[in-house]
């Protein structure tokens, strides 16, 4: 075959048919505007399984060096902009293997010795996934230490935990945060998790029965620092289970990043009033003046839909293929392209507009959330936040617990009814509904020393809280 006819994508295979093909088809069947993002592990692929072909004398030394001089200009090409990326050649495979082939001729030709586009591919797509998963995990981390810096910063600011959104019993601020520092430490470890998985080799399985050329595919798996090869050819070019549970994992973390936008939404507004987030992080309204619309978080909202939604059509993708490649897979890059673009860029905006943006004049970070503590302690003084450290109180008086959890109840309506908190209720009040109250329940039914008897390993006293920072310090240092 010419070097020309590797220009015209329907020659490629074109001694068994009798037209080419449709413009339309061409047009339908092409992925190269979507996976030339793919060129990079495309050409590492290829060089380590050129350097393999080589090594097993499959070919010369002389078609690897050309084999490596032509890929180098071709990244050259790439990188400066210059790359003539063709429909007629479908894909970023045969892109690149043809200009590869005008550069050098037959040498180009030679490297898809023992391989097909099928395991290519499958290679390509976890050799540029595995590098994403590293950057993803870099931005995990990068947004973990935001939230435990304005964790140190707020651990004696108290805030009103919510169970059903209704105030249940004072938190630390600092210990909200950290739950979320939890969610995305789970998150990344799930990462790494995948990646393991993702980091094997398909290439040698060639289109689904392997070669009959003698290839040392555990070299080329050591040469591109993967874990180790798939072991059933026609799994290796069908399995498309690790871009599935790439994506299940990164719904999961999107998942999180929604629930603390739900939280930021909410304490932003004017009827919270918790928290600030800097103004490049909002928009203005086109007719009402006075407002400051949170759409960083409510985009985050909604981006989570979109990624679930492609958890979703990659699972539908896979279900009714029989073994082993199906064109069907091609459809495959899209949606995992968009999740890993959503999800760098919303970990990488969330890690600023929490912990700020770095001012190279002061070496400190400035603009992330601004707290507003007295709005947070007044809101847990609404709502009866104590009334279950009334309930223990009585309990350490000898009272059963549910005795005790029915006396509150009957203390919280006379509070109610009295429009005052349980601390304000007169101390001959509170000794109404049981004798054994004395004196010192004003120090349990307080905010403060209801934030220090939870005093246990995950518990919100302040204590507690310095040692769990401390913890996520060490690990994530």
């Amino acid at each position: 075959m010419s070097t020309n006819q590797l220009d015209k994508k329907s020659e490629a295979w074109s001694a068994l048919f009798s037209e080419p093909m449709s413009e339309l088809v061409k047009r339908y069947t092409a992925s190269v505007f979507f996976d030339k993002r793919l060129w990079l592990a495309d050409i590492t692929g290829s060089l380590a399984h050129a350097e393999m072909l080589a090594a097993q004398k499959i070919i010369g030394a002389s078609d690897l060096a050309d084999i490596q001089r032509g890929m180098a200009q071709i990244r050259s090409e790439i990188e400066a902009g210059g790359f003539e990326w063709k429909l007629d050649l479908e894909d970023v495979h045969l892109n690149i293997e043809a200009r590869l082939t005008q550069l050098v001729g037959d040498a180009g030709k030679r490297l898809h010795t023992g391989r097909s586009r099928n395991d290519q591919v499958a290679t390509d797509v976890r050799l540029w996934l595995r590098d994403e998963i590293d950057l993803i995990s870099d931005l995990l981390k990068e947004l973990q230490v935001a939230l435990v810096d304005v964790a140190e910063k707020n651990v004696e600011v108290i805030l009103p935990g919510f169970t059903h959104l209704q105030v249940a019993q004072p938190v630390s601020f600092a210990h909200h945060l950290l739950a979320y520092v939890e969610m995305f430490s789970r998150d990344a470890e799930r990462m790494v998790d995948v990646r393991r998985r993702t980091n094997r080799l398909p290439l040698g399985s060639a289109a689904l029965a392997g070669t009959t050329y003698p290839l040392d595919r555990e070299r080329v798996a050591k040469t591109l620092g993967m874990e180790g090869v798939c072991q059933n050819s026609l799994d290796g070019v069908s399995d498309r289970d690790f871009a599935i549970e790439f994506t299940a994992a990164a719904s999961l973390c999107m998942v999180h990043i929604s629930r603390f936008s739900e939280e930021l939404i909410l304490w932003m507004s004017q009827n919270f009033g918790f928290v600030k987030i800097a103004d490049r992080f909002t928009t203005g309204s086109s007719i009402m003046p006075q407002k400051k619309n949170p759409d960083v978080p409510e985009l985050a909202r909604g981006k989570t839909g979109r990624v679930v939604g492609h958890l979703m059509g990659l699972i539908t993708l896979m279900k009714g293929q029989p073994l082993a490649y199906n064109k069907d897979n091609q459809e495959d890059k899209e949606p995992l392209f968009d999740t890993v673009d959503t999800l760098k860029d919303t970990l990488r905006i969330f890690a600023e507009m929490v912990g700020g943006q770095l001012n190279p004049a002061t070496g400190a970070k400035e603009g992330g959330i601004t707290v507003n503590a007295a709005a947070m302690e007044a809101a847990a003084n609404k709502g009866y936040a104590t009334a279950t450290d009334l309930a223990d109180y009585l309990v350490k008086k000898g009272l059963p617990f549910r005795d005790a959890h029915e006396t509150v109840a009957h203390a919280v309506k006379a509070a109610t009814s009295h429009n005052c908190d349980l601390s304000e209720l007169p101390l001959t009040v509170l000794q109404g509904f049981n004798a054994s109250i004395e004196k010192d329940v004003y120090e349990c039914l307080s905010l403060r020393g209801s934030l220090n008897a939870r005093n246990t390993l995950g518990g919100t006293a302040p204590v507690q809280v310095k040692a769990q920072i401390a913890r996520h310090r060490t690990r994530l240092a």
